[in-house]
């Protein structure tokens, strides 16, 4: 079988000499919360529940300088918590200024603006501890009231955003990132216009920021990629939806596909199976998902990494991607008589069963969309397994248009189980999986049983559109091979959550 396009420089090592590389920390808090985060508190009250979520930040951003980390970062929601009203949260509240307009060291500076007691002491951890600081929290910014219905402030007069920040190692704030793309956050307002974010360091060049939801959507995620920058931070309360959708799985899916670095911090919290951190690079992965019965506690993580600038990518421009008559008359055959519908994620997918029989040819369709597999069987059991194909928008908790391919391991031996959560097999097989893809931006993941991941053999890429996956020799059970791609140029505008 023979690749025309290779995917650009995933799987060659980079070429490290001194400066061509830094160490970066990610931390998997588990949030200490409000117990009532609907009720009203005062300020006083909202800092002192603050302060014990920072006081665990204190600690562990000493014991990431003590192994040399450059950079740390923390999750999403991780000094505040989740679950606000728009009212309770007030006394949580802080007016961050833009450093894009003022230059502000808030441990050196802390009278210059009132009720920023969170910001210093952001600002005095990575000061004492000589490392950049990434750090999530609630920002007010006042904006005029509306003087036609056509405005975008808020009636109450102010603005309310889920913020990243970040301070460099001498307590610097050098960004301020306001989420674009809310899930499910009521206490929050989405920004008037997308904000593209990024900020340099002397030992890494360019990082760009992002939040959670915002990596399954063009802005700022793609935006910043399309700009060039390699390094992406990505502060996050993710709830992990498998077969498709764990956090590392999907973190490490974009750090493929789009040929960068992604530091992921997540949250830690059972009750809402929020679990899922890691380092990704183009060549490595340094990643914790929690098993089930593991303590619920935070986990630091410390990798040293290639500096990406400059290297390219392989996201390209977004638009439908050129097909030959002849690719299209070879792929977008009729259904295959033995294909059934069964429910992933909440979409219709098109399944075809994996044959018993040690190798095999296999091809699904949805629609004018379709994949294709060639396995052969190097372990297997009783398990049932099945190649799904969907395109279409994706409306269940968030609206987007998607192409997918994937093969998953049914939950039980019957076919309607196929596409639900399943986190061990024991099955493993030789595979390549390809789809014949309406848009370049395809983010490939191979997860087996236990939550981890394997990094595929061989990812390739033709001019016709046509993505394939190749993999072998696996060192567990498979869960989910997949090729999950984003038609973005298809989205429409999105409702906030």
């Amino acid at each position: 079988m023979l690749f025309l396009v290779f995917f650009v420089g995933l799987f060659s090592s980079p070429t490290e000499t001194v400066g061509d590389s830094y160490v970066a920390g990610v931390f998997e808090h588990r949030v200490i919360l409000n117990p009532d985060p609907r009720v009203p508190v005062t300020r006083h009250e909202a800092l002192q529940h603050m302060t014990k979520n920072l006081d665990v930040y204190e600690e562990q951003a000493t014991r990431a300088a003590q192994q040399g980390v450059d950079i740390l970062v923390f999750p999403e929601d991780g000094i505040h918590g989740f679950n606000f009203t728009r009212s309770s949260i007030s006394a949580y509240l802080e007016t961050i200024p833009d450093p894009q307009q003022e230059t502000w060291n808030p441990c050196m500076e802390p009278g210059r603006h009132n009720n920023t007691e969170v910001l210093q002491r952001l600002s005095c951890i990575a000061r004492r501890n000589k490392l950049y600081v990434v750090a999530n929290m609630p920002d007010l910014q006042p904006c005029p009231l509306p003087s036609d219905p056509s405005s975008s402030c808020p009636p109450d007069g102010r603005w309310q955003f889920n913020t990243n920040v970040v301070f460099s190692s001498e307590g610097q704030l050098v960004a301020r990132y306001h989420k674009q793309n809310l899930y499910y956050e009521y206490s929050f307002d989405t920004p008037p216009q997308p904000e593209i974010i990024t900020f340099d360091t002397p030992f890494g060049g360019r990082f760009g920021l992002m939040v959670c939801f915002d990596l399954l959507f063009r802005d700022p995620t793609v935006t910043l990629v399309e700009r060039g920058v390699r390094q992406l931070i990505f502060p996050t309360a993710w709830m992990n939806a498998l077969p498709l959708l764990d956090s590392i799985q999907f973190q490490r899916a974009f750090s493929l596909g789009a040929n960068v670095t992604l530091l992921a911090a997540n949250t830690r919290n059972d009750r809402l199976i929020m679990t899922g951190s890691g380092i990704f690079t183009p060549f490595s992965a340094t990643y914790h998902h929690a098993q089930e019965g593991d303590p619920e506690e935070g986990k630091l993580l410390v990798a040293r990494v290639p500096v990406l600038e400059g290297m390219p990518g392989v996201v390209a421009e977004e638009g439908k991607a050129p097909k030959t008559k002849e690719s299209s008359a070879d792929h977008s055959a009729d259904p295959i008589s033995s294909s059934f519908i069964s429910y992933m994620l909440r979409d219709p997918y098109t399944f075809v069963l994996l044959n018993e029989t040690k190798q095999d040819d296999l091809k699904v369709c949805s629609g004018t969309f379709c994949c294709a597999l060639q396995y052969k069987w190097t372990a297997q059991s009783k398990e049932l397994y099945a190649l799904g194909a969907f395109s279409g928008r994706h409306k269940v908790n968030g609206s987007y248009t998607l192409q997918v391919c994937a093969v998953v391991r049914c939950a039980n031996e019957d076919p309607s189980s196929c596409g639900q959560k399943v986190e061990e097999a024991e099955s493993k097989m030789d595979f390549v999986l390809e789809g014949w893809f309406d848009t370049k931006y395809v983010y490939p993941s191979v997860l087996v049983s236990r939550m981890v991941l394997e990094q595929p053999d061989q990812l390739e890429k033709t001019e016709d559109g046509r993505v394939a996956m190749k993999h072998g020799n696996m060192g567990g059970g498979l869960i989910t091979a997949c090729l999950y791609g984003r038609t973005y140029h298809l989205d429409t505008k999105k409702a906030v959550l």
